[in-house]
């Protein structure tokens, strides 16, 4: 698909549907209305609803440099050869000074603008640390409502701290390449807790088996229960097209397994919950904002700095004004 440019529209029903229909303007306007936080958003939210919950969202995650883009790129080509709709969320670095963001990935991907059943969407974080997007886990909810069967959602790359995407993706791709230090350094700290399938890319490069075993010597220490998901080790080498048929076979076989389990219904179940307080202290942070230009904050904050009033008990007199 193609995203043009026009006269933005709030007719959410008309938009929705134009959208469902496969109208990538549509879909653009809509995750427009997401980023900016538009008035319109819960009357989108609402309309998207009942379309929710269709589409796998696979996440991919890894330090810069480790070819996630390209890794994306040949996913949805795979993805497209076997039938299905494909949505990417690319999510790029943001300038401190200008908010702007360079969109990269959207150029490593130009060879699927043409194609009507794919939609690529790079976001800027904003600032927002984790690796994504705070507008993110709604423009998920806005390309499953556009009919997608498979949401990728590929993050900044930050390295060790970017785990968010484990809360919004039913599967997560941690990708790692030989030559760019130590293994087991590049996945400390949590990000080896939230890949379902580790990918170890340019596996073309010297390094590539010692990383493999370093991956599969690591996974051997871990403690598992009966029927728990062993993450699975893969190598490709994307720039060449090698290995993506393993790849995405790593990913059907850990959707089995969510569906086989159950966990699939409890990871939704848990994104949902991610996303209402997320959006809830959203709301309570514009509350906040609000207070900050009236009087019941300057007048708390004089109070517990002439000892009269205590930090928690100024709080909660605060909370009881939102």
């Amino acid at each position: 698909m193609t995203v043009g440019a026009g006269r933005r529209s709030r007719d959410v029903p008309s938009l929705v549907a134009r959208a469902r229909e496969g109208d990538a303007r549509s879909v653009a306007r809509l995750i427009s209305l997401v980023e900016n936080g538009d008035p319109a958003l819960p009357e989108v939210a609402a309309a998207m609803a009942s379309h929710a919950g269709r589409a796998q969202v696979v996440g991919l995650t890894g330090a810069p440099g480790v070819g996630k883009s390209t890794t994306t790129n040949e996913l949805v080509r795979a993805l497209r050869e076997a039938g299905n709709r494909v949505g990417v969320l690319a999510v790029d670095p943001s300038s401190p000074f200008t908010g702007g963001a360079i969109l990269g990935d959207r150029i490593r991907m130009q060879d699927h603008t043409a194609d009507s059943g794919v939609y690529i969407r790079s976001m800027s974080s904003r600032g927002q640390l984790g690796g994504l997007s705070a507008a993110t886990p709604q423009a998920v909810r806005v390309l499953e409502g556009a009919g997608c069967d498979v949401i990728l959602v590929e993050t900044v790359g930050v390295g060790q701290a970017e785990v968010e995407i484990a809360s919004l993706a039913d599967t997560t791709l941690v990708l790692l390449a030989p030559g760019m230090g130590d293994a087991i350094q590049a996945v400390k700290a949590g990000v080896l807790e939230i890949a379902d399938v580790f990918v170890i890319n340019k596996a073309d490069r010297p390094g590539a088996d010692a990383t493999y075993r370093d991956i599969q010597g690591m996974l051997a220490l871990g403690e598992r229960g009966p029927g728990e998901w062993r993450p699975q080790v893969v190598r490709a080498v994307a720039v060449k097209n090698e290995g993506i048929d393993d790849v995405v076979a790593a990913i059907g076989k850990h959707r089995e397994w969510l569906e086989g389990t159950g966990n699939l219904r409890r990871r939704r179940e848990h994104r949902a919950a991610v996303e209402i307080s997320a959006l809830a202290l959203g709301t309570l942070r514009a509350r906040m904002g609000d207070l900050r230009g009236g009087a019941a904050l300057p007048e708390l904050a004089a109070r517990v700095a002439d000892g009269d009033l205590d930090p928690h008990a100024a709080a909660a007199k605060l909370l009881e004004s939102l």
